[in-house]
């Protein structure tokens, strides 16, 4: 009888995986360690799942068209130009899906986010990681000649905006598919939406964990030419966003007045407690994202200050990658959640 592991593909094997940040069940910590929103959701998202909770003996619509058509009105794009997803990690996939064969390069500046490089492997493409040079797009991204190409802009776990006029011009030479992540793009950049009917070879994917306060629900958004979409479609799953995620995304998108009073509440927290790292000693990156990179190398690296805060019962994020082992991921929560935050470091 063959074992588990011999039954599943060498390439599978020999991955590592994606380690998504921690969930605990200790309701007592403070959790800034993995980009939610600490605030609700708009009740508007409430009432429009709990209308549609009594058609769940139906299946959705297979193109989410509701979603599609209202995130038109917002973002002044076609219905055709939009793709629904379960959270942009699916549609990222979707794009290495029906964009690379094995073998082909996909590309992207690092650090980053990490998830990138395993939906390269499950697709058997050739990661290619160039070092990140500030805000600005590395050289040696477009020397790859990627068939796609990752842009995450604000970037994780950095917090950098790249200038929309460096994208435009990177999209103008690359060969392939140029994928800007703007998953973060609510708190600060400014969006390539605005440029995409210029590249046809662009898309940008956008969620609603982040600013929309709905990491528990799973949906994203694809922008892209509608030649590309109707490929990439080929490739998705048939039913692959709830009704109550159709719904609540179409509400989420009707009450945008809400979500922009969080983001407020968010960049004016951002701002203070940045200025309090810094006055403290540690080294904080501008970040135009809802977290904050924290230097920790001052203060015995980015393991020994998680280490300190979760005594604390405050859980941020540490990365042991080569670049990132001296600092540490800190979410912006509510302000009491951040002067706890503080409290513990200086303590």
């Amino acid at each position: 009888m063959p074992r588990g592991q011999d039954l599943v593909s060498r390439r599978v094997r020999a991955m590592s995986g994606y380690t998504p940040g921690e969930q605990p069940t200790d309701s007592g910590l403070i959790k800034l360690n993995t980009n939610e929103n600490p605030y609700p959701c708009s009740p508007l998202v409430v009432e429009a799942i709990e209308t549609e909770a009594h058609k769940l003996n139906l299946y959705p619509s297979p193109m989410a068209d509701l979603l599609r058509a209202r995130a038109a009105e917002v973002y002044g794009v076609r219905a055709s130009q939009v793709m629904a997803g379960n959270g942009s990690d699916e549609l990222l996939a979707i794009v290495l899906r029906g964009c690379t064969e094995p073998g082909d390069v996909a590309a992207w500046a690092v650090p980053t986010y990490s998830l990138y490089s395993t939906l390269a492997e499950t697709v058997g493409a050739r990661a290619v990681e160039v070092e990140a040079d500030g805000n600005v797009i590395p050289r040696g991204l477009a020397e790859a000649r990627a068939r796609v190409t990752f842009l995450c802009t604000p970037n994780s776990p950095t917090g950098r905006s790249l200038p929309l006029e460096a994208v435009a011009a990177f999209a103008r030479e690359a060969p392939g598919v140029v994928v800007v992540d703007e998953a973060y793009i609510d708190f600060g950049g400014k969006s390539a939406l605005t440029i995409l009917d210029d590249h046809p070879n662009m898309v940008v994917s956008r969620t609603f964990s982040k600013s929309f306060s709905l990491a528990g629900l799973r949906l994203g958004l694809l922008f892209g030419h509608e030649d590309l979409l109707d490929e990439l479609v080929k490739v998705k799953d048939s039913y692959n966003v709830s009704r109550l995620a159709i719904a609540a995304g179409a509400a989420a998108l009707e009450d945008r007045a809400w979500m922009s009073s969080n983001v407020s509440r968010i960049r004016a927290t951002r701002a203070r407690v940045t200025a309090a790292l810094r006055a403290a000693g540690y080294g904080v990156e501008d970040s135009a994202a809802n977290f904050l990179w924290v230097d920790c190398s001052g203060q015995g690296g980015g393991k020994a200050v998680y280490d300190k805060l979760r005594a604390g019962e405050v859980l941020v994020r540490h990365f042991s990658a080569s670049g990132l082992a001296q600092g540490v991921r800190v979410s912006i929560g509510t302000d009491a959640e951040m002067d706890r935050f503080l409290e513990v470091l200086d303590a």
